[in-house]
């Protein structure tokens, strides 16, 4: 089992790990050492069982306010997951549905009657407005 230094609040400890998670301990050591700084900063020295106990509660707390947020993005996730899901069952009920029955649109229609009729009144008016204009001129 590898044996790995690691730095603390100004304080070096030896730890063993598994072999191959020498980096994972490291990492999480910066976590702890960076909230031992912070405490050191403002509290100045403390003893060593009370400076690491206070650095872990304070990463305790910020775990906890990770997992409270991953908690309601996942329960966002699920709410939006539904809705589509929803969506997608109207789009395939839609697309399984069969094809609307054509609308029927009457459009009339001018029967030839009318349109002969229309130009012989046009003749007709034509003929009278060359007779009004003749006896006017005459």
């Amino acid at each position: 089992m590898p044996e790995v230094i690691i730095h603390i609040g100004g304080r070096d400890f030896e730890v063993s790990c598994q072999e191959g998670e020498e980096s994972f301990l490291q990492s999480a050591a910066r976590m702890l050492d960076d909230e031992a700084q912070v405490l050191a900063d403002q509290i100045g020295r403390m003893p060593e069982s009370r400076m690491l106990l206070m650095a872990g509660l304070l990463l305790a707390d910020k775990t906890a306010a990770v997992e409270d947020r991953n908690k309601e993005v996942t329960a966002v996730i699920a709410q939006k997951d539904a809705q589509i899901a929803a969506i997608t069952a109207e789009l395939e009920a839609l697309r399984a549905a069969p094809a609307p029955a054509p609308q029927q649109i009457e459009v009339p229609v001018i029967p030839p009657q009318v349109s002969d009729t229309l130009a012989e009144l046009a003749a007709r008016a034509e003929s009278l407005a060359q007779e009004i204009e003749e006896k006017a001129a005459g």
